[in-house]
C-alpha cells in the first residue's frame, strides 16, 4: 500500500504548513523543510495533519530540541484531537508551545516581539 504524501508549503519566513500524515515515510521531507528555516521563530501549522506515528512524533521533538538549542522558538498550530492524544499518551505535550490557530501563534509572537 502506498503511503500518503506529506505536502509542505512555506507560508512565510519561519511558517510551514503541512498537509497529510506525518509518518516514517514522510519524516525526511519534513526534517529537510524544518532545517531550511532560519527564522528566530518557527511555526508549524499542523491543521491538515490527520495523524502521526512514532517517527513523526520523534521528528517534531527533534525539531523542537534543535530550535531550543539554537536559541529559537517553535510553536505548533492546529493540532487536532488525534495528534494531541498522541502527545498526551507519550507525555511530550509540555515541550511544545501550541496555539489553536496560525493567527493566534503569529499574534502571540508579534506581541512578544519575536515574530
Amino acid at each position: 500500500m502506498a503511503s500518503e504524501p506529506l505536502e509542505i508549503e512555506r507560508l512565510d519566513r519561519g511558517v510551514l504548513s503541512f498537509r497529510g500524515p506525518l509518518t516514517m515515510e514522510n519524516v525526511s521531507p519534513f526534517m529537510n523543510a524544518v532545517r531550511r528555516e532560519d527564522a528566530p521563530t518557527m511555526i508549524l501549522d499542523l491543521t491538515n495533519v490527520p495523524y502521526l506515528d512514532s517517527s513523526g512524533l520523534g521528528s517534531l521533538v527533534s525539531a523542537c530540541t534543535s530550535c531550543t538549542k539554537s536559541g529559537r522558538r517553535m510553536a505548533l498550530t492546529g493540532v487536532n484531537k488525534r495528534v494531541r492524544k498522541v502527545f498526551e499518551i507519550t507525555k511530550v505535550e509540555q515541550i511544545f508551545l501550541m496555539f489553536p490557530t496560525l493567527s493566534d501563534a503569529l499574534e502571540a509572537f508579534t506581541n512578544a516581539g519575536t515574530a
